[in-house]
Order: C-alpha cells, then sequence, then structure tokens
C-alpha cells in the first residue's frame, strides 16, 4: 500500500505548487495537496494563525481515513508540518500513523527570519486589498535561481495574485513571527530537511540552524540550482530525494495494520498513551550509530537479536533500541547478582559472544543454548559461565520487550490491552472478556 504525503505549501502559494511531483513520486507516495486557509481554493473564514492552520491540516489528515502518511511542507507550510507532526507524536491531536516529515525551505517553529524592508514591501503589496500581476511576478522573480518555464510561471503568478490579501498580510505580520520553538521537544520523525542553493532567508545556513536541530533523526540535503520555490524550480531533483529518503530510512520498517490505527486513533487510547506508541512505531535508523555500546558490539547484539527473536518481513532494529535504552537508562531497575551495572555487563557479556557470533546464526544458536544451560565457558573477556549465563537471560527479556512493545507486533500477537479508555472521566474499558469473544470495535486479531 502506498503511504499517503499530505503537502502544504508556500506563502503565496497552493496545492497547485505539487502538482509537478505527483507523477514523480507516484507508487513511492500519494501526494494530496491541502490549501491553507487563504490560499488556493481555500477561505481565510477559518482562520489565518498558525493554530488554525494547523488545526484544517489536522482535520484534513484525519476525514481521510489515512494510516500510513507523511507531512510535506514548503516555506511557510513547513512551519505548520512541524507542528502537526509534533502534536501528533506527543499523541494530543488524536491522528497517527505519521512515517515521516519533508520540509522544503521550510518556516521554523521559531520566528521565520526575513528582512524588514522585504517584509514591508510585500505587506505594501496587499495594502490596497489586492496583488497585482506585477507585483506576484517580482515575488515569483525574486524567489527563484532563474526563469521558471512558461506553465509553471504562469501558475506560480496566478496562486500569488488569488491569495486572500489578509491570509497574506496575517502571515507577514503575525504567523511568519510566532514563536512554537519551547512549545514541543525535539521530535524523533525520520525528517528530510531541503534547502534550494541560492535562497536568501530560508537557504542552507537557516535550515541547519532553525530547522534541523529539531529532528535528532533528520538528514539535510541542497539542491542545487533552485531557491526558494522548490517545487516549482526543481521538481525532479526533489522528488528524487523524497524517493532515495523514503526507501532507505522509511519503507524497510514495520508498518501497523490499518485496523489498529484506527485504534489508537480513536478516543479509547489516551494522548499519553497514543505518543509512546507512536515513537515506537517510528523506523529505525540503519546508520544510526551507537550509543552506549561499539560498533562491534551493537553487531554482536544484532546478531543475539536474530537468534533470540526471528523477524519475518520487515523487521524492528531492536539492538538498536536496547542500545538507546541503555543510553537513556531505562532498565527495569535492578540486575542479577553478580553481574555489574547493565551497561557494563552488555559490553562484557557481547565481547565474550563476538568470537562466536562471527561465526554465523546457526553456531551461536547452538552457543546460546549452551549459554542458557551455564555450560558455556567464555574464551575470552571478564564474565564465566554463570555471569553469562545470567547475563543472557537479562539481555534476552529486553530485545523480547523491545520486539512486543512495537505496535506492529502488538497487532500481529492480536493485543488491544491499551484501549481501555482514553481521556475523558468515564473509561469505556473492556465488557467482553471470555475466551474467544472480541468487543465491536476491536481488530479482526491476528493473521496468523
Amino acid at each position: 500500500m502506498t503511504a499517503t504525503a499530505f503537502c502544504l505549501h508556500a506563502l503565496g502559494s497552493s496545492s497547485e505548487e505539487f502538482a509537478t511531483m505527483r507523477t514523480r513520486l507516484a507508487g513511492t507516495l500519494d501526494l494530496i495537496g491541502i490549501d491553507l486557509p487563504g490560499f488556493g481554493r481555500s477561505s481565510a473564514a477559518t482562520g489565518t494563525s498558525v493554530e488554525e492552520m494547523v488545526e484544517r491540516v489536522e482535520r484534513a489528515v484525519g476525514r481521510s481515513g489515512a494510516t500510513e502518511w507523511v507531512l510535506i511542507g514548503h516555506s511557510m507550510g513547513g512551519k505548520v508540518a512541524s507542528v502537526v507532526a509534533s502534536r501528533t507524536i506527543d499523541g494530543s491531536n488524536g491522528l497517527f500513523g505519521l512515517r515521516a516529515v519533508v520540509l522544503l525551505a521550510a518556516s521554523p517553529l521559531s520566528p521565520e527570519p526575513m528582512d524588514d524592508e522585504r517584509r514591508k514591501t510585500m505587506l505594501d503589496w496587499a495594502a490596497d486589498g489586492e496583488i497585482g500581476a506585477d507585483e506576484a511576478d517580482t515575488f515569483v522573480t525574486a524567489n527563484t535561481d532563474g526563469p521558471l518555464p512558461p506553465e509553471p510561471s504562469a501558475m506560480a503568478v496566478h496562486d500569488v495574485q488569488r491569495a486572500d490579501p489578509r491570509a497574506w498580510t496575517d502571515w507577514l505580520v503575525r504567523g511568519s513571527r510566532e514563536d512554537w520553538s519551547a512549545e514541543f521537544p525535539p521530535n524523533p520523525v525520520p525528517a528530510l530537511v531541503l534547502a534550494g542553493a541560492s535562497d536568501g532567508d530560508l537557504g542552507p545556513e537557516a535550515q541547519r540552524t532553525l530547522n534541523l536541530p529539531h529532528w535528532p533523526n533528520g538528514e539535510f540535503d541542497v539542491v542545487p540550482g533552485a531557491a526558494h520555490l522548490l517545487p516549482w524550480e526543481r521538481p525532479d531533483q526533489v522528488a528524487e530525494r523524497i524517493r532515495a529518503f523514503w526507501e532507505r530510512r522509511v519503507a524497510p520498517s514495520p508498518v501497523v495494520p490499518p485496523t489498529t490505527v484506527r485504534v489508537i486513533a480513536s478516543p479509547r487510547v489516551s494522548a499519553r498513551t497514543r505518543g509512546i506508541l507512536a515513537v515506537r512505531a517510528l523506523a529505525d535508523d540503519p546508520g544510526a550509530e551507537p550509543r552506549v555500546l561499539s560498533a562491534q558490539q551493537l553487531t554482536t547484539l544484532r546478531a543475539v537479536a536474530r537468534v533470540v527473536v526471528p523477524q519475518d518481513g520487515l523487521q524492528v532494529d531492536l539492538a538498536l533500541r536496547v542500545d538507546a535504552q541503555l543510553a537513556a537508562g531505562a532498565g527495569d531497575g535492578w540486575r542479577p547478582d553478580g553481574l555489574p551495572v547493565d551497561v557494563e555487563a552488555y559490553r562484557a557479556g557481547l565481547d565474550a559472544l563476538a568470537p562466536e557470533a562471527d561465526r554465523g546464526d546457526v553456531h551461536l544458536t547452538a552457543v546460546l543454548d549452551a549459554v542458557t544451560r551455564g555450560e558455556h565457558e567464555p574464551a575470552a573477556g571478564s564474565l564465566d559461565a554463570a555471569q553469562l549465563q545470567a547475563w543472557a537471560e537479562d539481555a534476552s527479556v529486553d530485545l523480547v520487550k523491545q520486539w512486543v512493545a512495537h505496535p506492529a507486533t502488538m497487532a500481529e500477537i492480536d493485543y488491544d490491552g491499551f484501549a481501555n479508555g482514553g481521556d475523558g472521566v468515564r473509561k469505556q474499558g473492556f465488557l467482553l472478556l471470555g475466551a474467544g469473544q472480541r468487543e465491536a470495535w476491536e481488530p479482526a486479531g491476528a493473521t496468523r
């Protein structure tokens, strides 16, 4: 199933700016453009503040029924996309299924840098209640690295002209200056941040310093031969980068089934629980560096994970998640007698198993069976047979917990106990508790 990408346009533009990219990304992402209030075919009557634009997007995503989706935000739309993504990942907006964010020359969560004289000029354009053709052409020309082809140029100019002057003014006076940077912590959603090489205020340096730090799992790239209007100027290059990012960073990870997504997004699940599950559902970065283990130790732990928790199809990087757990000190609060603290125990245990893991998974399976029986004496390292046995049991529990904690696994094993009541006073709970009984709202169950 192709994921849905909701596309949020720049100031003075509309969903039409993504039309040329729709066919280029067909088969990878299904692009749906949203006209923000006062632009394109959308009325400004619904409100033009960032909050009101965010709510419009959230309603559109919710109504769409999409269960695997992406946000693509350009310039003004980038600020809106960042807020929607933050409210999705903390569970507060009732949405679930966000897989990635793409920001194109995006306005940051912090106030947007803009030359005061240029801001005044743009405000003057709308002062008489409409933006003229010459002014619209000036705006497009100032935001491109070179002349656009005739058809895209005409559409871009038309979009500026049909912008509601109130929405245009509201963004310049208020929206672009709104500061949301203290509202949300860094967002773990995989993100692609793109900048036009010749862009001005929102160019490469601004993207590196103002946007990228909010996305710890973000990647940054510069599109040559482009200024600010990336979708109009370089649709092929932008689409190519989005596709490569999606296929490398997001597509190889497990997808939560639509029926489970709908339950998690329902009022039966609290915002806090929904946010926790949203983070767990995010794709692992295959190129991420371990945080407390060495590269060799992480490789060995991945081999142990393949033996202890064999996974079919798309896989969760359990070893990387355990490494993050160790880095956060988020263990179960106790350790087996005779072992050092968790991080040191993991390092010692993995060093002891490294020579065995190097000989392949079949050999490692036999070794781990012997370790479980307390019969394997490590050839090297600081642990004896009894210590290695205790550590291996503890590590196996950690790996299994990371697997079970993923919402896709919960769906696979037919678990929906998280849906026992939302944030209201009355908790819905479960009425049917007998074997084989299923509530009307519950998914059909595990497929195997």
